[in-house]
């Protein structure tokens, strides 16, 4: 009778099922080894058919070369493809996936396989046999480069330790701070801190707080936590300043000759009053031929700003000028952009034109 029972259960047993459920199993511990039993007690199998199973799946992943036997009845997944350099693209559950050029199809990384690895690291990963799903799997054996040491985030203070909630969704881990190490931030402020140490068992990372930005939900505080969060600077060096304080702001007898004066062509801007700077303008006249001239003016900055100075390489590294809600963080120093190349109203200016 018990014999019969057991026959008839392992009747209604779904092989491609279970298949799954092993290589997942696998896939989710990468570079451990398994038997039939360690396997049966993760899947929480206690039939004996189902166990007889188990052990016929394992050799038929080898024979497909997912599985490799490191020792009799123990299995490990077997690596495909090698190594493989690439950069972590994390999502808000905690895994990421692999991004590398030297391979199409991007490489999931489970949670437990990423290694510390976090959000545009450049790591090394061990590349495993396709998932259940049909994709790539891997694991991060070693970080190359860290895409970033700084976090902003929320400080929060209990009784004996501390932490910093970041800001950003893509990193999933709060930063432990001992109390010894946040250097005047107070429970419920803002702030920016860096990654000190990273334990290989601790599941949170070591910290330091470098700067206090203030209180939360304050105007100031918000703006300049948007600005860290995004590597956008704050201000420029004293260098660059000093190099920007150098430009000849004259305009000469040459200048004049050599561009066509519009100061007589009725021109304006077309920022408005609150804007932040002014570098655009038109121009507007009838000709003799009651044609209408249109003349389109942009401020000529390269007349300024000459090829590999301090200002012109800050401002390729910053690339744009920033608008934030009540404030800009501008490509050129205030002196270039609110000054020398801003199209204000009853000054001369030197422009480039469209006529």
């Amino acid at each position: 009778m018990g014999r019969k029972k057991q026959r008839n259960k392992s009747k209604g047993i779904n092989k491609k099922e279970l298949s799954n459920s092993v290589l997942a199993v696998f896939s989710s511990n990468a570079r451990k080894t398994f038997n039939y039993k360690q396997l049966a007690a993760q899947l929480l199998i206690t039939d004996p058919a189902e166990k007889a199973l188990i052990t016929e799946i394992l050799y038929e992943l080898k024979e497909k070369e997912t599985l490799e036997e490191i020792q009799t009845g123990r299995f490990r997944l077997k690596a495909r493809g090698g190594n493989v350099i690439g950069k972590v693209d994390m999502a808000r559950g905690g895994y990421g996936y692999v991004v590398s050029e030297t391979i199409k199809e991007d490489i999931f990384i489970s949670q437990d396989n990423l290694n510390h690895a976090l959000d545009g690291d450049t790591v090394k990963v061990t590349v495993y046999a396709h998932k259940k799903t049909g994709g790539l799997e891997g694991e991060v054996i070693e970080i190359l480069e860290r895409a970033r040491e700084t976090f902003v985030g929320t400080v929060e203070i209990s009784g004996r330790y501390a932490f910093l909630a970041p800001d950003s969704r893509q990193m999933p881990f709060d930063l432990f701070i001992p109390l010894d190490k946040l250097n005047g931030a107070e429970s419920g402020q803002k702030a920016i801190a860096r990654i000190t140490d990273w334990p290989r068992r601790a599941k949170n990372p070591y910290g330091e707080i470098i700067e206090i930005l203030g209180n939360q939900g304050e105007n100031e505080t918000e703006m300049h936590a948007i600005l860290a969060e995004y590597g956008l600077p704050f201000k420029f060096s004293e260098e660059v300043e000093e190099d920007a304080a150098r430009i000849n702001d004259r305009i000469t007898e040459a200048d004049y000759r050599s561009r066509r004066d519009f100061r007589n062509v009725p021109t304006f801007t077309i920022d408005p009053d609150d804007a932040k700077d002014f570098d655009d303008a038109l121009s507007l006249q009838q000709l003799d031929n009651e044609k209408w001239e249109v003349g389109v003016h942009i401020a000529d900055v390269t007349h300024f700003v000459k090829p590999q100075t301090l200002v012109d390489e800050e401002a390729l590294q910053r690339a744009t000028s920033i608008y934030l809600v009540d404030r800009v963080v501008p490509m050129l120093p205030e002196r270039l952009s609110n000054y020398l190349c801003s199209l204000r109203p009853n000054e001369e200016k030197l422009c480039f034109s469209a006529v």
